[in-house]
This record gives C-alpha cells, sequence and structure tokens, in this order.
C-alpha cells in the first residue's frame, strides 16, 4: 500500500474518532444538563412545600394570637400570612407543570386540602373572637381536631418532599451515571484520537522525515569520502526534504563532474607526461633504429587500443617503407607510393571513419573487404614529407579504446616529424662530413670509422677481406694541360664507377687527391682480383671531353691485398698501399696483388 494511501487512512480514521469523541462529550454534557435539571426542579419543589409549611405555620400562629390577645395586630398579620398562603398554593398547583408526580401531586394536594380546612377553621376562630366568644375560639384553634389538622398538613407536605428526595435523587443518580459513561466514554475516545495522532505522526516522522534523512545522510557521508558512486534517493515532495534531496543530487553531479574533469586532467598530464618522455628519448636518437626502437616502444603506451606502422620516405624510389610496426597491425601494406594514402597528398590528418564520412586510403585493405578505421598522420619537418604515422585497432581485442584525441595525434606526428627531420638533418650533415663533395665517395674520415669495424668483424668471423688501393695515372697531366675542372671531371667519373661496382654503400673512399680505396668483405684474392680489372677496364674504356676538347686516355694502377692471405688484418690498408706504389713503378695501367709470404709480387 502506498504513503499517501496509509496517510489518508490515517487522517480519516483521526477524523472519525474525533468526531465520536465530540458526540461523547456532547452526550456527557446533556446527562449532566439532566442532572442540574433534575436538581433544579428538587429545589424549586422544595421551596414550594416549604413556602406552604411556613405559611401555615405563620397563618396559625397568627391565628392563635388574635384569639389569645384580641389584638387587630394578629388580625392583619394573619390576613396577610393567608394571603400569602393562598398565592403559594396557587403557586403549588402548578407544580405538576415543572416535573412532580402523581403519587408527589397526590401528598401535595392532600396537604393543601387540609391547610385549607385548617384556614376555615380559623377564620371561625376569629369570627368568634370578634363576636366576643373566646372559649369558641380558644376550642377551635387548640383543640385536639384542630391540632390533628395541622399534623396531617405537616405530614403529607414531608411525605411530598420524601417522596420527591428519593425521585430526583433517582434521576440525578440516573443522570450522573449515564454523564459519568458518556465522559468515560468520550475520554476513551479521545485517548484513542491521541493515540492515533501520535501514531500518525510517529509513522509520518518516521517514513517523511527521520528515514529519509538518515538515507540522505549516509548518502552525505559518502559524498563528504568522495564516493561518487552512490545514487542519491529521489524525493519528489515539495518541502524541506525534497529540496534537501535536490540539493545533494546537484552535489554529487558536481561532483561527478569534478571527479571527472579531475580524472581527465590527471590523464591529460600522464599524457603529455608520455608525449614528453617519448620527446625526450627521441631527442637523444642517433639514428634510425634508435628511433624505431623509441616509437615502437612508447606507441603502445600512448594509444593502447591502437596498433600500427612507421613508415619512412625512400626518396630515391619514391616509395613509402615501413620502419617499424607494434600490436601486430593487419590491414597496411609495407611499402605503397604516396599517392596512394590521403593523409600524404593533403598534408593533414586523415580519417575515413568518425564524426565525418571520408574517403578510406589505398593502402589500407586493397580488396576493399574491410572498412577499417584507420588513422594517417604525415610526418612532416620543414613543410618536407618524411613519413607517415599508421594506427588501426587491435584486431586481438573485441573492443579497442581508438578514442585517443586527435591533438595528442597531432603533437605525436608532429615530435616524430621532428625526430625525423632532425635525423635527416644530422645524416646530412654526417654525409657532408663523411663524404667527398666531388665525387659523392666516402671520405678519409668515415674510412677510419668504416675500417676499424669491417677487419674486426671479418676477424671475428675469421673471413677474408681484400683492399684495392686506386691512383688515376698522370693525373697531374689533367689539371696542367686542361684545367682544374678537367681534372674534378676525371675523379668525378672515377667515383660513379666505383659506386655502381660496390655490391655496399659506404664500402668506396676517396683516399687523398687522386687515389681511391675499395674495401670488399668476404672476397678473396681472386675474386678482388677480378674486380680490380672490372674496374681498370671501366676505366680505360671512359671517353671524356672538355671544353669541345678530348681529354685522351684515363688509366688507373691498382694494389691489391688480401687479409689474412697476404697480412694481418691491422695492416691491410698498407699492404695495399705498397702493392699500389709497386704498380706505378712497374709501369702504371696495371693491377698488383700483394706479395704473400711464398711468392713475390706479380704483375697482372
Amino acid at each position: 500500500m502506498r504513503l499517501a494511501t496509509i496517510t489518508n487512512w490515517a487522517y480519516g480514521t483521526t477524523v472519525l474518532l474525533t468526531l465520536a469523541s465530540a458526540t461523547t462529550m456532547l452526550l456527557a454534557s446533556g446527562a449532566q444538563e439532566k442532572e442540574r435539571a433534575a436538581v433544579a426542579q428538587r429545589y424549586q419543589l422544595d421551596q414550594a412545600t416549604s413556602k406552604i409549611a411556613a405559611e401555615v405555620s405563620a397563618s396559625n400562629d397568627e391565628a392563635r394570637d388574635f384569639v389569645i390577645t384580641g389584638e387587630e395586630s394578629h388580625l392583619a398579620a394573619y390576613r396577610r400570612e393567608a394571603e400569602a398562603l393562598r398565592s403559594v398554593e396557587n403557586r403549588a398547583r402548578h407544580l405538576k407543570d415543572n416535573g412532580a408526580s402523581a403519587d408527589e401531586l397526590s401528598a401535595l394536594s392532600e396537604a393543601m386540602r387540609w391547610a385549607d380546612s385548617l384556614q376555615d377553621e380559623q377564620v371561625d376562630a376569629i369570627a368568634a373572637r370578634q363576636r366576643g366568644d373566646d372559649d369558641r375560639a380558644r376550642e377551635i384553634l387548640f383543640g385536639a381536631e384542630y391540632q390533628r389538622g395541622l399534623d396531617r398538613v405537616t405530614g403529607n407536605i414531608e411525605r411530598f418532599q420524601y417522596r420527591l428526595d428519593q425521585r430526583t435523587d433517582a434521576e440525578v443518580v440516573a443522570a450522573t451515571t449515564i454523564a459519568r459513561i458518556w465522559k468515560t466514554s468520550s475520554e476513551i475516545v479521545l485517548g484513542l484520537t491521541a493515540f492515533l495522532s501520535l501514531c500518525v505522526l510517529y509513522f509520518i516522522f518516521k517514513r517523511r522525515v527521520l528515514h529519509p534523512v538518515v538515507r540522505l545522510s549516509d548518502v552525505v557521508g559518502r559524498l563528504a569520502r568522495q564516493d561518487y558512486a552512490v545514487e542519491a534517493p529521489e524525493y519528489d515532495q515539495i518541502d524541506e526534504i525534497g529540496d534537501m534531496a535536490q540539493a545533494i543530487r546537484i552535489f554529487r553531479e558536481n561532483g561527478l563532474e569534478r571527479q571527472r574533469l579531475e580524472a581527465e586532467r590527471a590523464a591529460d598530464q600522464a599524457m603529455r607526461a608520455l608525449l614528453s618522455r617519448m620527446t625526450q628519448r627521441m631527442q637523444g636518437c642517433d639514428t634510425m633504429h634508435d628511433l624505431e626502437r623509441v616509437v615502437s616502444g612508447f606507441m603502445p603506451e600512448i594509444a593502447p587500443g591502437l596498433s600500427g606502422r612507421l613508415y619512412r620516405l625512400d626518396e630515391s624510389r619514391n616509395i613509402m617503407v615501413e620502419r617499424c610496426a607494434w600490436l601486430a597491425p593487419t590491414h597496411s601494406r609495407p611499402e605503397f607510393s604516396p599517392m596512394a594514402c590521403w593523409a600524404l597528398q593533403r598534408g593533414d590528418l586523415h580519417r575515413p571513419r568518425g564524426q565525418l564520412i571520408d574517403i578510406p586510403c589505398d593502402h589500407v585493405d586493397p580488396q576493399g573487404n574491410i572498412d577499417v578505421p584507420s588513422i594517417c598522420l604525415p610526418l612532416i619537418a620543414q613543410r618536407v614529407t618524411l613519413g607517415l604515422l599508421y594506427l588501426e585497432p587491435r584486431a586481438d581485442l573485441p573492443e579497442p579504446r581508438t578514442d585517443i584525441g586527435e591533438t595528442y595525434l597531432r603533437v605525436l606526428a608532429e615530435n616524430i616529424g621532428l625526430a625525423l627531420g632532425n635525423l635527416r638533418l644530422r645524416d646530412a650533415l654526417r654525409e657532408m662530413a663523411m663524404a667527398d663533395p666531388l665525387t659523392g665517395l666516402a671520405n678519409r674520415r668515415q674510412l677510419d670509422m668504416v675500417l676499424e669495424v669491417q677487419l674486426a668483424e671479418a676477424d671475428r668471423l675469421g673471413r677474408p677481406i681484400s683492399c684495392l688501393m686506386l691512383d688515376v695515372d698522370h693525373f697531374k697531366r689533367f689539371n696542367d694541360q686542361f684545367g682544374h675542372d678537367a681534372g674534378d671531371a676525371v675523379l668525378r667519373a672515377l667515383g660513379k664507377i666505383l659506386l655502381t661496382i660496390t655490391r655496399e654503400h659506404g664500402l668506396a673512399f676517396r683516399y687523398g687527391g687522386e687515389e681511391f680505396l675499395l674495401l670488399m668483405p668476404e672476397l678473396d684474392a681472386e675474386q678482388a682480383c677480378q674486380r680490380a680489372e672490372d674496374i681498370r677496364a671501366r676505366v680505360k674504356a671512359l671517353r671524356m671531353q672538355h671544353d669541345g676538347r678530348e681529354l685522351g686516355p684515363i688509366t688507373v694502377s691498382v694494389g691489391m691485398a688480401c687479409a689474412p692471405l697476404h697480412c694481418r688484418f691491422d695492416t691491410l690498408v698498407k699492404t695495399a698501399d705498397a702493392a699500389l706504389l709497386r704498380a706505378k713503378e712497374a709501369g702504371r695501367d696495371r693491377i698488383v696483388v700483394a706479395e704473400t709470404r711464398r711468392l713475390g709480387p706479380r704483375a697482372v
């Protein structure tokens, strides 16, 4: 049953009990009124009968005094008393109207009859006295018959009063009993009304005040401990409890919003700290390999619901090439043309799914079977596109979180782009420092770095490594006859031949002036001689012009050494240089192999 129904029933019952209590009180008051009426009637009848007795006695006394004394004053007094007695008797005859019973009225009538008889005798006695018949007058008033009449009057009046007292006492007792019953009933009903009212008040106080206040107090306590998961109770009544509940709900909503903002702020600070730490690590990277390790290590922490790839532009082929991946991406190709990505074409973040529908990139799911919510971020530094950051939802999670903000993604792409730009600039500076600007070959400084590594690796693995020392024959002639530009052209042409003939980049060096060095790891002496002969033949086949003039034949002298066949690993360059010197002394345009322990040098 609803609380409102219970309250309405309680209110109705209280009203009914209140009406019953009022009714019983009215009935008790009526009974008391009857009691008072009976007492008043008794008083009136007592007064009337007492007056008759008094008047009878007074008139008797005056009549006797006149008979005895004969004084007129007694006669006048007698007449007044007789007149008063007649008036009282007239009133007494109307006692029936005041509620006297027939038995009571019979006794009173008998008394009045005897009083009238006595009055007649008194008149006769007074008349006899006036005639001078004193004896007759005394006989009448003092005789035994007259005295019996007085006694009868007195007895009848007393009998009337006795019966009146009995009836009145009975009526008073009955009225008192009824009044007491109704009064008791009224008190009981009033007590029940008060008890029910208290119960209703307690019920309402408990259900409408105490219970809600206890619940709200518990909610306030939990909210004070910042436990915003607690649900504020719903109280729709328009009163202080409802206002309090509404205020608590508003406070909880504000707390939840504040907690959400604090969580977002904490998440933002954590994300910024993570991005800052990643940026610091990327700034310390010296190689692309280091950068790949940083990106693949931090990306799962920054975007745990996204897998992805880092692409770098291969400028020689104009192709995006995958450099690293994390969390097993499956949809984007390892290599693709920059024209296959809308992000690279537009130079901005591209997201085919989300709030704005867009066209998917061609490098994502080329079969077109799956609509992938991919994210492509171009990596740009100094307005030059250097690579691409590709992200997609993880395939191993049923509902991966992909709600990373675009602001973070743009900051991430900008930082990675700057890191790539720094590496590109560092590589360019290193290449400028380690490369010969005229021929494009590595210079002497880079040789010192590469040679140590290559020799140590060959020595560790027990594999051969060969070295060719080359020198342009009669190079001074080109400078003297045709100028230094012609000599530079010859050196550039020789550099191109060495770049195309080496298997690995960075193993052909300009040793100094017109001298060049070629390292050939894992090639033995026979293979190195074949490579040297190829170089010599290509150089000899060159036909160059400068300013419209033929430069003439171009030849090179080559010295070859192989470690550990001809020498120790640490003396490889010196051994090859000595072989080159012998090739020049032997007439140039030839290859001389370093001497072995058993065989002397031989010309090829």
